[in-house]
């Protein structure tokens, strides 16, 4: 049992967390934050994997951009006609490309001239010298974002060292028609060789036009038993030799200014310091390669090793090679410009990126979100639980033995209609409590009538008053069956009410029913000098049989007819009659009727006609308005056999009281075994 409090009677609120309202906050804060977490989860993973590839998109573009304009500026000696080349490339990256001089003098760009562009951003994306390949170069330092771009290659590698010259300048060691043919010839001649020894192979064209065979597989051995010569690929041609010794020169030179001996320089740009040939292994080597090449896996990988005596010498010679290749192929490019990169309003391309300010934003968000779904849900949870609170005061006042209250209706929906059965349940309950007081009254009444008059008549006897002859033995007789009368009206609707009026049904003509109930009752119709007969309705066909317990029914219209015959004044009629309903299937049924040309009743008072001790006369005289149960115990034995009862009257005219009855019969949980 709920503790009370000491005062008052009144009940303890519950605590929090065992009420309705605290288990909805809990359920809601709970489906909430999962809910929040679950979406910030897959929004910080879609987010993240969505600008991976953003990233990766434009990496790639922003690289294809630089590498494709490294490849102009290595080819050609000046910009000019760059022009078609940064539109194409805007086209198809979808942003502002911009070429210009270190001065920043427009060199090329992208952007309609008419109206004049924007302004570019305050630092360049990248800096295009085919010389000196740059390793990253980035945006500017704005906030907005940067753009990560690899240096690029034919060859896929990255430059490092004092060597930085994009492959594809080759400047004066590019091949001239009549000798790329004839390498070219050469080369096939030898990829043809190689396949008669089962070795495939495929000719590889380098920037400077020079062709070379590249192996298919990974066994360098494989060669050593092919008798194919390659050795005419391997020799240079006029203008590599040309070039050559020009370069030669000019290391030479470089060396002079730094107290060092010359060197003579091989095609590889490998370096001979007397008779001796050391491999340049600190220089890329962009023209020209061996004439045969293998998979990088399957040759071994030689790293010079210089004496420590030489360490400094051959840094030194491999620093003026490098400075050497960028004075010789300063001609042949062309001069270093900015490249700028931005979108094509002129801003600078967004950046892309998960922050810790971002994440914050995010968890910030999230909060938010719960905290309004929490603060709606105590909304919520306090208009759903104040009417709860309301109903259940009622129902403790009532248990308490207070008066039956009314709750307020605020709204049409769940709770509204909860709080309108409840009044509903307090008005029928206040109604059986005032008629059950009523009936206590009633009963004790009836009882009290017989009773006395027994006790009046006994106690004029022992007085001596009255003799105990045969009159005072009948009226004695004749209190003590009215009292028996009542006990067994009473009795009967007690057993109706608990479910306990056993029927024993068994078919029943309803003509000869009525018959032997008239029967029954003309002596009490004649004393009162009321005509009581059955008639035959015209036009309807024969009435069907039902099941039904013969003694019960015949108690029911018994009673309707006695009440009949009560209120009819002499002169009057009493009828009864049947018909059947329907067409004569199973659910077919019959309908009685017991109608008389007596006083009437009042259309106030019908709804009240078949409740218990209720009296057309208010007068509590037995001998004008009987008991007040009959009525009552006809209504429960014809619901007992599945029936309804019902009356129709006419103050001044009379009443119809009609009773229907299935021809099916009552329901087996109402019959006796």
């Amino acid at each position: 049992m709920p503790r009370r409090a000491e005062k008052g009677g009144q009940r303890l609120r519950l605590p929090l967390r065992k009420s309705l309202l605290g288990r909805l906050l809990a359920v809601s804060a709970l489906v909430a934050a999962c809910s929040v977490a679950a979406t910030a989860w897959l929004a910080v993973q879609t987010t993240s994997g969505a600008i991976e590839q953003e990233q990766g998109r434009n990496l790639a573009a922003d690289t294809r951009v630089l590498d494709t304009l490294l490849a102009y500026a290595a080819r050609h000696p000046t910009w000019d006609g760059v022009g078609p080349t940064v539109d194409e490339l805007a086209d198809t990256s979808d942003r502002r490309i911009t070429l210009t001089t270190q001065s920043r003098q427009i060199l090329a760009d992208s952007a309609d001239s008419s109206p004049p562009p924007p302004v570019l951003p305050p630092q360049a994306s990248a800096v295009v010298d085919p010389l000196s390949v740059a390793d990253v170069s980035s945006v500017s330092d704005s906030g907005s974002g940067s753009v990560t771009i690899a240096a690029p290659g034919t060859d896929g590698a990255q430059r490092s060292g004092t060597d930085r010259v994009d492959p594809r300048a080759v400047g004066p060691f590019e091949l001239s028609e009549a000798e790329r043919t004839s390498l070219r010839r050469t080369a096939d001649e030898a990829v043809q060789c190689l396949s008669r020894s089962g070795i495939a192979s495929d000719v590889v064209e380098g920037p400077s036009g020079r062709p070379r065979i590249q192996v298919v597989g990974n066994d360098p051995d494989r060669l050593s038993g092919s008798r194919c010569s390659t050795d005419v690929l391997d020799r240079p041609t006029g203008s590599e030799a040309k070039a050559l010794v020009a370069l030669n020169e000019l290391v030479n030179a470089c060396l002079d200014r730094q107290g060092r001996e010359p060197v003579d320089l091989d095609l590889d740009l490998s370096w001979r310091t007397g008779d001796e040939a050391v491999p340049a292994t600190a220089v890329p080597l962009p023209t020209p390669e061996p004439s045969i090449a293998v998979p990088r896996e399957a040759v071994p990988t030689e790293v010079a090793t210089p004496a420590p005596l030489d360490s400094e010498n051959d840094r030194d010679i491999a620093s003026c090679v490098g400075i050497a290749r960028q004075e010789q192929l300063s001609s042949y490019v062309a001069s270093p410009a900015l490249l700028f990169i931005s979108d094509p309003g002129g801003g600078e391309v967004p950046g892309f990126d998960l922050s810790p300010g971002n994440t914050a934003k995010i968890t910030g968000v999230a909060a938010l979100v719960l905290a309004l779904t929490v603060g709606a849900s105590v909304l919520a949870g306090v208009r759903l639980v104040r009417p709860l609170h309301a109903l259940t005061g009622a129902a403790q006042r009532m248990r308490d033995g207070e008066a039956p209250s009314q709750v307020v209706v605020a709204a049409d929906n769940e709770i509204g209609r909860l709080a309108t059965a409840f009044n509903d349940m307090s008005a029928h309950r206040a109604r059986m409590e005032e008629q059950r007081k009523v009936m206590v009254s009633d009963v004790a009444h009836e009882l009290r009538t017989p009773l006395s008059n027994i006790r009046g008549w006994l106690e004029g006897a022992q007085d001596g008053i009255a003799d105990a002859d045969a009159t005072f033995v009948s009226s004695l007789l004749e209190e003590a069956v009215q009292l028996q009368h009542i006990i067994d009206d009473l009795q009967d609707l007690s057993a109706a009410d608990a479910g306990a009026l056993r029927l024993h049904p068994e078919p029943v003509r309803v003509e000869e029913l009525l018959a032997h109930v008239v029967a029954a009752h003309q002596a009490q119709a004649d004393a009162a000098g009321v005509s009581l007969t059955v008639t035959v309705p015209e036009g309807h066909g024969p009435v069907p049989e039902v099941e039904a317990d013969p003694v019960r029914l015949r108690q029911a219209i018994g009673n309707l007819v006695s009440n009949a015959v009560r209120h009819t004044p002499a002169g009057g009629r009493v009828t009864l009659r049947a018909l059947a309903t329907g067409p004569g299937g199973p659910d077919d049924g019959v309908l009685l009727e017991v109608a008389d040309t007596g006083s009437g009743i009042a259309q106030e008072d019908l709804p009240y006609v078949f409740d218990r001790f209720w009296r057309a006369e208010k007068s509590r005289s037995r001998r004008t308005g009987g008991s007040g149960l009959g009525l009552a115990i006809v209504r429960k034995l014809v619901e007992a056999h599945g029936g309804t009862a019902g009356v129709v009257s006419t103050v001044g005219q009379g009443s119809v009281f009609t009773l229907r009855l299935p021809c099916s019969g009552p329901d087996p949980m109402n019959t006796a075994v």
